[in-house]
């Protein structure tokens, strides 16, 4: 009899991670493979979905305006009863650090199914940084059965909160998967993006392209001031540099950004961009500077550099190989280490070329092998 598989997801960066492993189990004739989207975000997660052209099986379109983390996590929980008591799964899958996958993960403890946990182990030891990622992910962690770690230190991690070894499978991380598999999508001759092509008549690419993200909860007001007067100043320095910023529309981002880069000439704040645009630009890019936690696990696979806008993070690996450079929200060292990096070519050079620790391409084979042996 084929083993139930349920695999849950709710917003963008967990639908991207998430991708290579619902296409890999949809391929295997051993399980029965469900999907289910919570919606924690619409329309980001939908443009994931058509371009790794997976279509749920059940969407519970839990997205709604100013939700809060109450309400949230009790829709999800409440939500995801009759598609558990419908499915009956053997195993259900979440991913990191979000609301649904803590909330899923409460959910199919109550169920009786099995709990696996991909990215599991990521740890910063302080439950309010991020807020609410790193409780969550560490809630997650006590409730799965099985946990897939991205890295040997996550893998330590769980070890140190006494996780059972044979519960534990080091694989790399998913992410390099949707971004190799992506990359190859994009760079297709009969791929056509009309947000690619915008990007194409906006940008000069005979000068150096920064890329920029930032969004987190706690660079809100002053850090995210001070990351906007950095990038202010360097546009300003270099001349021969275009930095692109696709602005997040939570208002606590839109507002101060816009108020203090719209006027500068070679930088151009622009609408979030769906995936496909995001990773076509990233590869284009000479650098990144962002908060996001996923872009740092990205970018050393496609050899560029990244500051990171966070004085933080559970993705210390990068950091110590030397692939990323934690910079915290402090104006002057953003601004010194960008103009190192775009002046000092040997600097450049010796950051691009080092190794990422985050995986060859191959953590879902990894995972789905380890499922099947069981």
């Amino acid at each position: 009899m084929k083993k139930k598989n349920l695999i849950v997801f709710g917003t963008r960066p967990e639908a991207i991670k998430m991708a290579p492993l619902v296409r890999e189990f949809l391929r295997n004739e051993n399980f029965d493979t469900k999907v289910c989207v919570t919606a924690q975000h619409r329309e980001m997660l939908d443009q994931v979905l058509n371009f790794f052209e997976i279509v749920p099986d059940y969407d519970l379109n839990l997205m709604r305006p100013n939700q809060n983390l109450f309400s949230l996590t009790a829709t999800i929980i409440e939500n995801m009863k009759p598609v558990l008591d419908e499915v009956k799964p053997d195993y259900v899958y979440v991913h990191g650090d979000t609301t649904t996958s803590m909330a899923v993960g409460i959910a199919a403890f109550y169920s009786g199914a099995k709990i696996c946990h991909v990215e599991a182990g990521l740890r910063t030891f302080n439950r309010q940084y991020p807020f609410p990622e790193e409780f969550n992910r560490q809630l997650t962690g006590k409730i799965a059965d099985y946990h897939f770690s991205p890295t040997e230190l996550s893998r330590k991690n769980l070890l140190a909160e006494n996780t059972k070894e044979e519960n534990i499978l080091v694989t790399g991380n998913t992410v390099i998967d949707a971004l190799l598999y992506g990359i190859e999508k994009v760079n297709a001759e009969d791929f056509v993006d009309a947000e690619i092509e915008k990007l194409k008549t906006v940008l000069n690419f005979q000068k150096n392209v920064i890329l920029v993200t930032g969004h987190r909860r706690e660079n809100h007001g002053e850090g995210l001031i001070n990351i906007c007067s950095a990038l202010k100043t360097i546009a300003m320095n270099n001349s021969d540099v275009d930095i692109i910023y696709p602005v997040h529309l939570n208002p606590n981002v839109i507002g101060p950004v816009n108020e203090l880069l719209d006027s500068i000439a070679n930088i151009y704040l622009v609408p979030p961009l769906a995936y496909p645009a995001f990773i076509w630009l990233m590869e284009k890019s000479y650098l990144i500077i962002t908060d996001s936690g996923g872009i740092q696990e990205e970018a050393p696979s496609l050899g560029k550099p990244v500051l990171v806008t966070r004085t933080t993070t559970e993705r210390p690996e990068a950091v110590q190989e030397g692939t990323v450079i934690l910079l915290g929200t402090d104006t002057d060292r953003i601004i010194k280490e960008t103009e190192k990096l775009l002046e000092n070519t040997d600097y450049y050079k010796g950051m691009s070329m080092l190794h990422n620790p985050y995986g060859d391409g191959k953590a879902t084979k990894r995972i789905v092998n380890f499922i099947e042996a069981l």
